[in-house]
């Protein structure tokens, strides 16, 4: 079975002949830009969000009211309604407080004495954590149980005895009256305890003793990069605890020229008329060292368990 082709008709005479251009490659339109949506907030988080927000707010509020107050006169605090802005009084508050006490050598004996206290309390508690937490000795339960029990009882119960110590000591005045009673604490030896159980791995110990390791070598180098985030907050809530005491000074430090802080704070407030402007002052320059150390060390503190968790 045959087929035949047409030819193709020629092109009349004197038409130009071009040759046939290749196809176009096709291009598809470009796609339409659609708007991602965004992400939803749950109710639940908003609300989450909306409380932490107003825990802030509050935690931050008595500073700034301690800001008002220190800011303004005696006068402008008792006007009703009260003023809720800083005014311009802070400069001369600060002056009469250091004309009515002098607070650089308070400040000085302070910071000696939290220094010193923090230092001494990250050492012996974390030696005696460590010791608790992976050690087996005879009678560790009821040490325990009696380092706890002395926990329980009020500080003030403390008071009484350790100053008839002081006083056979001669140590009354001094402020290594308050150094050396502070130097380790329940707490401490309890929560460093509780962390150490559960950073520092049974099986690194057990490593370290095949390493020939003894128990300072232990500490030295299994335990201590192992509970840094433990001992900054321990070191963070003694100093702050540390820097805030007020009843045990005022009780041992007979020399003025060894008082701290908080006994020279007290010292602004007058029997025949209280200049809360004045007096707030002093506090206000009581706290900004404090808020410093907070702010440096909660920082470390958190880049430490960030490491930790990465590790």
């Amino acid at each position: 079975m045959s087929s035949s082709v047409s030819p193709r008709p020629l092109p009349p005479s004197g038409t130009a002949v071009t040759a046939p251009t290749a196809p176009t490659a096709w291009t598809p339109w470009p796609a339409p830009v659609v708007p991602t949506a965004l992400p939803r907030r749950r109710p639940r988080q908003v609300g989450l969000y909306l409380m932490l927000t107003s825990g802030a707010l509050l935690s931050v509020f008595p500073l700034y009211w301690l800001l008002v107050i220190a800011s303004n006169t005696t006068s402008d605090i008792y006007k009703s309604p009260p003023k809720l802005w800083p005014g311009g009084h802070l400069v001369e508050n600060i002056g009469n407080a250091f004309d009515r006490v002098d607070f650089l050598a308070p400040l000085v004996n302070t910071v000696f004495v939290a220094v010193a206290v923090t230092f001494l309390v990250l050492f012996f508690d974390s030696l005696a954590a460590f010791a608790f937490a992976k050690f087996q000795f005879p009678g560790r339960n009821a040490l325990f149980t009696a380092v706890l029990v002395t926990f329980m009882l009020p500080m003030q119960l403390a008071i009484i005895p350790q100053f008839i110590t002081m006083v056979n000591l001669g140590w009354v005045g001094q402020l290594h009256a308050l150094i050396i009673p502070a130097a380790a604490n329940a707490f401490g030896i309890f929560w460093l305890r509780q962390y150490i159980s559960s950073a520092v791995p049974d099986e690194l110990m057990d490593a370290s003793v095949l390493d020939g390791a003894g128990f300072m070598r232990q500490y030295v180098t299994v335990c201590l990069p192992l509970i840094r985030p433990g001992l900054g907050f321990l070191g963070l809530y003694t100093f702050i605890a540390t820097w805030n005491d007020y009843l045990w000074p005022l009780t041992v430090l007979t020399d003025p020229r060894r008082i701290t802080l908080q006994v020279a704070l007290a010292q602004l407030q007058s029997a025949f008329g209280q200049d809360y402007g004045m007096i707030m002052a002093g506090a206000l320059l009581a706290v900004v060292p404090l808020l410093v150390i907070f702010l440096i060390g909660a920082r470390q503190f958190i880049g430490d368990i960030a490491k930790g968790a990465i590790r």
